[in-house]
């Protein structure tokens, strides 16, 4: 198993949606390399001040608390995870492409159940006067917002937590949201007039 040792106060939230923030403690460091090389690890508390170590099993990597080394202390950390069995891709001959396929295929179905009657459901819901605007609106706020944070705010849940699946609750949590939202709010609108 892989655990950060840090000091609490030195490991931010790392989000960072229009990426001008540079997250240079030694804990934001680890933890940034660790969910990028799509390492599970643990985080243990460490004394005011101390700089971060990575452990991998019985190996202790002492943290860089310089952004300079930065480069050369990820290569370690690398050799380190590599020589632990850590691979640094996935094997592709252990690929089942045609199971890939058929998930890839099921989910595709599902955009196109959606997809498919979007269109009329949103005529028949707003008024002419403002249909554009309506159909506009909470289309771009759900995909520009909602989906454009995505990669940022599962990446920062997945540093602050050390657990690789755990930025997979933020779609999850807007989904069921959505749900519960359209289920309050979306009313039957059968043999309505779209033209008035």
């Amino acid at each position: 198993p892989v655990t950060v040792v840090a000091d609490p106060a030195d490991c931010a939230f790392q989000f960072d949606p229009i990426g001008k923030t540079a997250f240079n403690s030694s804990c934001d460091i680890a933890k940034s390399y660790l969910a990028k090389a799509g390492v599970t690890y643990e985080t243990v508390a460490a004394p005011t001040g101390t700089v971060a170590q990575v452990r991998i099993g019985e190996r202790v990597i002492s943290g860089v608390a310089d952004p300079a080394g930065k480069a050369d202390w990820e290569k370690g950390l690398g050799a380190a995870l590599t020589a632990a069995g850590y691979p640094a891709k996935a094997d592709s001959a252990l690929v089942n492409k045609p199971l890939v396929v058929g998930i890839l295929f099921v989910l595709v179905l599902y955009v196109t159940m959606v997809y498919g009657p979007i269109a009329a459901a949103l005529v028949e819901m707003f008024p002419t006067r403002v249909r554009y605007t309506s159909m506009s609106l909470p289309y771009h706020i759900g995909n520009g917002w909602f989906g454009g944070f995505l990669p940022t705010t599962a990446f920062a849940m997945v540093a602050a937590t050390g657990n690789i699946y755990y930025g997979l609750w933020y779609p999850i949590v807007v989904a069921l949201l959505t749900v519960v939202i359209g289920g309050l709010l979306i009313k039957d609108r059968k043999d309505v007039d779209i033209h008035e």
